[in-house]
């Protein structure tokens, strides 16, 4: 449910901080918004948003998807994540209908009310898409564009959401940014369905830093964290990420998170690569939804990759997959024999918590 406080203008042009949950009182912001995060592997920390930030972000994203007075903002996402609250300060900066999908998640129930509403643009994660695809839904002729966040949407399940009329574009974001930082175009969808590259936004600058990350600087970036109930300002008009990326012209290729590459006899390798690599061969088979690949200490080579499954699965079908892809892989990338794990630990928008599930991966091998 969305507070009618946040639809209205005297929210957004007070000096009242706001947070869903139980947000820290810092006496020198006025005007944020706070958000609690984690991130994938991180220690869990504030962001503090100006609410002048989140709404210039709205004003960027809705003139990229053309959004208009007339658009409906489609909202499925909890409003204490950037993803949904950006939502929200969309709806509010174009002045436009904002309808709320209410109950649990529910393929079914989610397309009824799309076409119901009347709604032209939304925001999903890529569990949601997939839930979509295969339950064999087509999308309501009203849909304009569902912007895909929260993780990367792989190329087979992208490709099958369009082929049932889901114009889904791929987008990368972070909640520094008050989300979006990059997303595919509404004339993207005429082509085939690729995740990358993505057009940066213009209100985005974005350079490597000396480490190999991605920096990013723009009017919508955060105005600091609070670890520990202390406040930490944003020194710099530039921030450095954790992910490594391909930079190109306007565009940007999300590659992986530094802090998820690992050493393998002397390699650097990125589990998340390997688990794409095997996804690929199983022609959808396998996707992120059920399958993944961690990384886990091993006192020869320093780490071994074991393929996570979650159950049920044919063991047979993909002791074939992982077959073939170790016949064609370097020493170094090979992985070990699968495990299987009853149900994947997520967030609750269905991000895989990396970090909790490498620690239960170790338990069942020192078991």
């Amino acid at each position: 449910m969305v507070p009618p406080l946040l639809i209205d203008p005297a929210f957004w042009e007070s000096d009242e901080n706001w947070g869903a949950e139980a947000f820290p009182r810092i006496p020198e912001l006025k005007g944020h918004v706070f958000f609690r995060t984690s991130g994938s592997t991180g220690e869990a920390k504030w962001i503090a948003l100006s609410k002048a930030a989140l709404l210039l972000s709205a004003a960027a994203v809705n003139r990229h998807l053309k959004v208009t007075e007339d658009s409906v903002w489609g909202l499925p996402l909890p409003i204490h994540h950037v993803g949904g609250f950006g939502v929200v300060a969309r709806s509010y900066e174009a002045a436009c209908r904002l309808s709320v999908f209410s109950g649990k998640w529910d393929p079914h129930a989610f397309t009824k009310w799309l076409g119901e509403a009347h709604v032209t643009h939304a925001s999903l994660v890529p569990t949601q898409v997939h839930d979509l695809v295969k339950a064999g839904l087509r999308a309501p002729s009203s849909l304009v564009a569902i912007v895909v966040g929260g993780g990367k949407l792989d190329k087979v399940t992208g490709q099958s959401a369009r082929d049932q009329g889901w114009p889904v574009l791929a987008s990368y974001g972070m909640t520094e940014a008050c989300s979006q930082i990059a997303t595919q175009t509404l004339e993207s969808l005429k082509a085939p369905y690729q995740p990358t590259p993505l057009p940066v936004l213009p209100i985005w600058n974005t350079r490597l830093a000396e480490t190999g990350n991605l920096e990013i600087s723009g009017p919508a970036l955060f105005t600091g964290t609070v670890k520990n109930g202390i406040y930490h300002p944003r020194l710099s008009e530039w921030h450095e990420t954790s992910d490594r990326v391909l930079l190109e012209n306007t565009t940007i290729s999300p590659l992986r998170r530094a802090d998820f590459t690992v050493k393998i006899l002397g390699e650097l390798v990125d589990p998340e690569e390997v688990a794409s690599e095997i996804m690929a061969i199983s022609v959808g088979a396998l996707h992120a939804k059920n399958f993944a690949v961690v990384a886990i200490s091993d006192a020869r080579a320093g780490h071994a990759l074991v393929p996570v499954i979650e159950s049920p699965m044919n063991g047979a079908e993909i002791e074939i997959f992982l077959s073939q892809y170790n016949a064609s892989a370097v020493g170094y990338r090979r992985v070990a024999k699968p495990v299987s794990i009853s149900k994947f630990p997520r967030t609750e928008l269905g991000k895989l918590r990396y970090k909790e599930l490498v620690q239960w991966v170790a338990k069942e091998f020192l078991d």
